[in-house]
């Protein structure tokens, strides 16, 4: 899956031949997942229709403040727009556009939209031979870079001018595959792997019936698709639920048991670097397992029940290098509980659940957790959506690789 999946992407077309390339530049930021939206110079009219753009990105296309023929046009807030990316590009960047960049001298809604922006803005300059070497260009270049600004360099080929060399906007592939890498390469959690566990387990009483809990699986599964988006490799050990990654880079190991999920995380715990059991793992389990489905017979029945095994306190037993996180989930005497776990199980952090707290626990969309960490400095967090949960757990994964 492309790192440009779920982004939104501004893209600020200026007035050069190489504006035609932005119809293709536009499909493949669609086909990778981007959502796009597009600004036009009033003279990139003249070479690429604000129709094709907004056909292809499936948003209108914006060019001016507001509609001189409609009085009661709305105006367009470039402020808005900038603030909505989380990357700009402008492509084609021409000499005249670069030249306002770096001056700011705002005669339009695409330099007053970059004037705004606080994301990445990347910029493809496309003009001829003599311009692009020409020393006002170069200093553009410089003082656009100079500014935070990320270059894709032209490419060398025909120009519109008849000559060939450098200065040709580069291709709308390669500036895709350009802002892949760039990104990828500043992914927080580049390179790390962390394994996940998520959802409850099933411990079987016979081919029918099992003895379960109420998780969703949604913490986990938040966590995972929120490390995949950092860059990390994630693997995800999920018991049964309905819940499917986002990323397809995520490798899932579905499992039913305690037992298949102790497997599962010792199979794969030497090689990563971080391991969250947000998992509600069963803490017992039907000593047998009875061959055939138990007839209701008599008036009442019991089941041996005997201890699973603890799949967090082993993984904190052969612990290395691995940052290793843990979720508590307490009815009473919470913040106590929790700092023995982290004790008991050789935890680096703990993610503290209490029932208590209203829009905590099984089967919400919400989550308030406190977070404890081995020296036991304890960070209350309000109550929040699980997704933002999940940023926030990462957040203390990336504070601790510094």
């Amino acid at each position: 899956m492309s790192v440009l999946n779920g982004k939104k992407v501004l893209l600020g077309v200026s007035g050069g031949i190489a504006a035609y390339k932005t119809a293709s530049l536009v499909r493949l930021f669609i086909k990778a997942g981007a959502h796009v939206q597009v600004i036009m110079t009033p003279a990139s009219k003249d070479f690429v229709t604000p129709l094709t753009l907004s056909t292809l990105s499936k948003n209108p296309v914006h060019s001016s403040f507001f509609n001189p023929d409609d009085e009661n046009a709305v105006w367009n807030n470039h402020v808005d727009l900038a603030l909505w990316a989380d990357l700009m590009l402008i492509a084609p960047a021409t000499a005249n556009t670069l030249s306002k960049m770096v001056t700011g001298n705002s005669d339009n809604l695409l330099i007053a939209t970059y004037l705004s922006a606080k994301c990445p803005v990347y910029f493809a300059p496309a003009m001829d031979l003599d311009m692009y070497k020409h020393p006002s260009s170069l200093q553009s270049f410089n003082n656009l870079k100079h500014f935070g600004n990320i270059m894709i360099p032209a490419e060398s080929g025909e120009l519109a001018s008849g000559l060939s060399g450098e200065g040709r906007m580069a291709e709308p592939e390669n500036i895709i595959a350009f802002l892949e890498a760039d990104l990828e390469s500043k992914l927080p959690l580049k390179g790390k792997k962390i394994l996940i566990t998520a959802g409850p387990t099933y411990e079987a009483i016979d081919p029918v019936r099992f003895i379960g809990n109420h998780s969703s699986g949604k913490m986990g599964f938040d966590i995972a698709n929120e490390a995949a988006k950092l860059g990390a490799e994630v693997i995800l050990v999920a018991g049964p639920t309905h819940f499917k990654v986002k990323n397809s880079s995520i490798e899932v190991v579905n499992v039913i048991s305690a037992q298949e999920m102790y497997d599962a995380c010792h199979q794969y715990y030497s090689d990563v670097d971080v391991a969250i059991a947000a998992a509600a793992v069963a803490d017992y389990k039907p000593k047998v397992v009875a061959l055939q489905k138990i007839k209701k017979a008599a008036e009442e029945f019991s089941i041996e029940l005997e201890k699973t095994k603890d799949i967090l306190a082993s993984l904190g037993t052969i612990k290395k290098n691995q940052f290793l996180i843990g979720f508590a989930l307490e009815t009473q005497n919470e913040i106590e509980n929790a700092k023995l776990k982290i004790q008991k199980k050789n935890l680096d952090l703990i993610v503290l659940n209490s029932l208590q707290d209203e829009g905590a626990g099984f089967k919400k969309e919400t989550n308030k957790v406190t977070f404890i960490d081995n020296n036991f400095n304890i960070e209350p967090m309000e109550l929040k959506s699980k997704e933002a949960v999940a940023t926030d757990i990462l957040r203390k994964v990336i504070e601790h690789f510094g």
